[in-house]
Formats: structure tokens, sequence, C-alpha cells
């Protein structure tokens, strides 16, 4: 395939729902559908935008996992970086969907309305950039991601160096993939069949790391593009495995993924970076080495070292539940206040911010789907 439209072609994805629903017809072994988690944000919008949910059979469910950046980024953080924004004389720069997620008092947009110099970049070089530009002012970087956005983060330090531009900081929230998976497997509230493994993250970090999913939990693992196809014939690869009685990791992104990852991407975040003792994510609190930080040797580029950071927990709204989105334990639309007091437009929890959140992508592309239909003598003419 050479184009887009190959791998969203309608006959190769009606003979894919076909096998899928040939291979999962008996259902799971415990009598139930098999569940799968999608790992990352974008296969979440992508099952949604092209409604694969819909069109998949009632043997197969597909539950979200922890792996959009932004929706796993607690209060208290935001609220670390209002109030670095706020410091005087300081330029904090931040990519658009952080902009939006709520802190415990109010978001960077609010902190910008209210006087702070809040700006939005496409890129970590576009903050570098601007503290070159603005000698005389501290400018901070709002850096968030999983290994997929890392490594720019840790050349723009590199470049912050190499040009010894001093004014420039990072807040460094990058995260780390295989330790949510680890307490996802862990949690006593999630039974899964297999994981539709993230494509992005694993461009950067390769397929091995996931190997510990099959060989310490007996469940198996693809790796997934983003298109229609993509998810589909995952899915496909998956039953096949577990039709078959095998367990392993497979590669279904071969145009994008190898099992060794990229190596200078790794060589330049074990340069800059090292792994923080523990870390807290939005619906699955503290986990160890789940994060990374500016190691000794690059520490005065650590915003954190250089503003008078709050580091106070702050505990989710009562009415979000996106911590149960996050682990699969609920769907977008059974949160209480999906679609209501929580849209885009008012977000109340981070999975409503993100375009890759799975409450945003259901509330732009699938909450219809669950309107009750009403037929006989009282459906409207």
């Amino acid at each position: 395939m050479k184009y887009v439209d190959e791998f969203r072609d309608p006959a190769a994805a009606k003979l894919a729902i076909a096998k899928i629903t040939e291979r999962a017809a008996a259902g799971a072994p415990n009598g139930g559908p098999f569940k799968f988690m999608e790992v990352c944000g974008g296969h979440t919008h992508t099952i949604y935008k092209h409604g694969i949910e819909n069109v998949l059979p009632p043997t197969v469910e597909l539950v979200h996992g922890p792996g959009c950046p932004v929706c796993v980024i607690p209060m208290g953080r935001v609220d670390d970086a209002v109030a670095v924004a706020k410091t005087p004389n300081t330029i904090f720069t931040s990519f658009g969907d952080m902009m939006r997620v709520p802190g415990g008092k109010e978001n960077l947009l609010e902190a910008k309305a209210q006087g702070a110099d809040v700006r939005m970049v496409y890129s970590p070089l576009d903050a570098l950039r601007i503290a070159e530009a603005n000698p005389d002012k501290e400018v901070v970087f709002f850096a968030v991601g999983f290994e997929t956005t890392a490594p720019s983060t840790a050349v723009t330090v590199l470049k912050a160096r190499q040009r010894n531009v001093k004014n420039f900081s990072v807040f460094c929230n990058h995260v780390t993939i295989v330790p949510p998976l680890k307490a996802i497997l862990e949690s006593p509230d999630l039974r899964l069949h297999g994981f539709l493994g993230p494509g992005h993250v694993s461009t950067v970090i390769g397929n091995r790391p996931y190997r510990f999913v099959p060989a310490q939990y007996g469940l198996p693992l693809v790796t997934a593009g983003f298109e229609p196809l993509d998810i589909l014939q995952s899915i496909e690869m998956l039953l096949k495995q577990i039709n078959e009685g095998r367990c392993e990791v497979e590669n279904q992104y071969t145009r994008a993924v190898s099992d060794e990852g990229n190596p200078r991407a790794l060589a330049i975040l074990q340069e800059v970076f090292e792994l923080r003792p523990h870390f807290e994510w939005r619906g699955l609190g503290f986990i160890s080495q789940s994060a990374l930080k500016l190691n000794a040797d690059y520490a005065d580029f650590d915003a954190e070292l250089r503003f008078a950071v709050p580091g106070i927990r702050v505990a989710d709204p009562k009415a979000c539940q996106c911590g149960e989105v996050l682990k699969g334990v609920i769907k977008p639309w059974e949160c209480k206040v999906f679609g209501t007091a929580c849209t885009p437009e008012t977000p109340i929890g981070t999975c409503m911010v993100s375009s890759e959140g799975a409450c945003a992508a259901y509330y732009n592309y699938g909450r219809f789907t669950k309107i009750p239909v009403k037929v006989g003598a009282n459906a409207p003419a």
C-alpha cells in the first residue's frame, strides 16, 4: 500500500470484519466478549472517527487506555505550570492542548487572560527561539508527552547548551509507556484479553519493551498503526494468536516500527534525561519510575529547580471520572457529566480537552450512536 485511501478501502474493511467475526464467534473463554485495550489515544480517535466500534461483532469489545499524554497529567502539575507562568518577567510556552487542561483553580488560558505571558508553540524549538529573541526574560517550555515527543525536548536542551542560551528552561512532564501498562495489568478493576500496542511511541522505543506483557501476564500485544485497516488487522491478529494458542508481541505497523526502535532518539533520551523515582498519573496514582526529568548534567535547564513550584497534590473534581476512563473501567458516555456539564468547550476533565482524549473523540464522533432510537406509535414522524 502506498496511499492513505488504500488504508480506508471499504472492501478490504469488510473482509477484515468478516475475519474478525469468524475468529471471535465463540466469544472469550469466560463467556463474555474478547476485551482488547487500545493504549494510544490516536487509536481511540481513529476508532471513533471511522465508526470501527460500531461494526465489530458483539463478541469483541475495545476499551481505552492511558495513552493520551495530556489526559494523564494530574491537576497539581497544571497548578505548578500556572504558578511558573505567573512568575514576573517570564514567558511560558506550551502546546495548544495543555493550555485548556483544568488545574485546581484555573488553566493556562485563564492565567493568560489575567496577564501572564503564555504562548502556544508547535515545537520546543519555537520556545528556544523565543528565548533567544527575549534575552531579558525567562522562557519556560511545558514539556509533555511519552517517549514520542521527549526526543524533541532533549534535542532542544542540547541546542540551548550549544548556543549558550541561559534564559531557557523546561518544565518536564514527559512520561514513559511501560510502567502504566504494568499498573493496568496489576489492576483488579479490569480483565483484558490483549492489547493494541501504541504506534507512535513504538517508533522510538521499538517492540522489545512490551515483551513482558506475554511473558509475565500471558496476554498478546499487537503494535498497531492508525488507519482504519490498521486497527482492524491488528484486532484480527490478536484473535488469531488466541485461536492458535499463541501469546506474543507482533508488529502490524511494520512501515514505521521496528523491534529496535530509533537508536539515535534513544541515545539522546539517555544523554539528557533520567527516571524520576515516582510520578503521579491521573487515575492511576503514583507510579514508580514512570516519568523523566533532566539529569544532573542538564539540571541548569530544569524549571523546577529555577522556579518556586508549589508541588501540591490536587484531587480531581468528584464529578469527573477521567481516571476510570483512562483505566478502561468505564466508557466515556458512562461518565455522569459527559456531554452535559463536561464538553470540549467547558471541560471538567483532561479526557475532554485533548483531541486524543477518549471523551473528546467520542463527543465529536460517536456520542449519537448511544442515543436510543424510539420505534412504534410514540416515535417522531
